[in-house]
């Protein structure tokens, strides 16, 4: 049999087959609302994760750092003993006090170096000690988030896969459906859908009132829904408006509050009955 085109079906059908992909859609979002925060959580600790584990390469970095200064003034260390022995050996062979002296400041120069090269390099032990501190305690949080998200991707994924089948059979109906109708009705049902808060795009008549807002209809809109001439919106909110007996919804005038109050009505009227019987028997 071949497909309708959705130009061609009625406003009742369109309204229908609108009706229909709410309640699929709906049926969706309550899956997704079954897992909760539980993305945003398991992207935001992946998000911290990511961070820490860039401020421990930082880290890491900055240590390596520091080791190479120590390496390079170890380095000037050795250098300058070694020109102090020299210094110190041509002291025996010097032939005047200009020579002494001169040597005498190399020597106390090298030796001023050396002091300073292993003052730099208690300093650079000392960062590294406070790096590998900030480091251990970075590591920790990594490991504690790290756990903290293999907990929530196994409670997501458990969830997911308890919902994953139906999900698909509903997005595939979602797609059937949105094939049944024109695109520019679509287009504006998912436009008006968006904007809705609770995600309801097309709703039906309660007690003489939007389903969506709530605000009362007047009685000639509320007929002009029942005809299914055209598509009419909520003036209020901008929801697309059906009847309930055409969403398939059946509105019983004995249920609900009418209900209630034929119910109490009933319990007067017997108990005046009773009333009257009890006066009947005294006379």
């Amino acid at each position: 049999m071949a497909k309708k085109d959705p130009t061609d079906l009625t406003v009742e059908e369109k309204l229908k087959t609108l009706f229909q992909l709410q309640a699929a859609l709906s049926a969706i979002d309550e899956k997704r609302a079954l897992r909760g925060e539980l993305p945003l959580e398991v992207q935001d600790l992946e998000d911290e994760i990511a961070g820490l584990t860039t401020r421990v390469e930082k880290i890491q970095n900055e240590i390596a750092e520091f080791q190479r200064a120590i390496t390079q003034k170890k380095g000037e260390i050795v250098e300058a003993e070694t020109s102090v022995a020299r210094y110190k050996s041509q002291l025996d062979e010097v032939k005047n006090n200009r020579e002494y002296d001169t040597l005498s400041k190399e020597i106390e120069f090298q030796t001023l170096e050396i002091e300073l090269c292993n003052k730099k390099i208690r300093e650079a032990n000392a960062r590294i000690q406070d790096k590998k501190n900030e480091l251990q305690a970075n590591e920790e949080v990594i490991a504690e988030r790290q756990s903290d998200l293999d907990m929530k991707k196994s409670e997501l994924e458990e969830i997911m896969t308890e919902t994953r089948a139906e999900e698909d059979k509903l997005k595939e109906k979602v797609k059937d459906l949105e094939s049944k109708i024109e695109t520019r009705l679509l287009t504006s049902f998912k436009r008006i859908r968006k904007n809705a808060r609770n995600g309801l795009g097309i709703v039906y008549v309660q007690r003489d009132a939007c389903g969506g807002c709530f605000n009362k209809i007047p009685p000639q809109r509320q007929l002009d829904i029942k005809m299914h001439k055209k598509i009419i919106v909520c003036e209020y909110c901008g929801r697309i408006m059906i009847d309930p007996e055409l969403a398939g919804v059946k509105i019983d005038k004995t249920t609900g509050e009418e209900k209630k109050t034929t119910r109490k009505r009933a319990i007067r009227k017997s108990a005046s009955s009773k009333k009257t019987t009890d006066a009947s028997d005294m006379e």
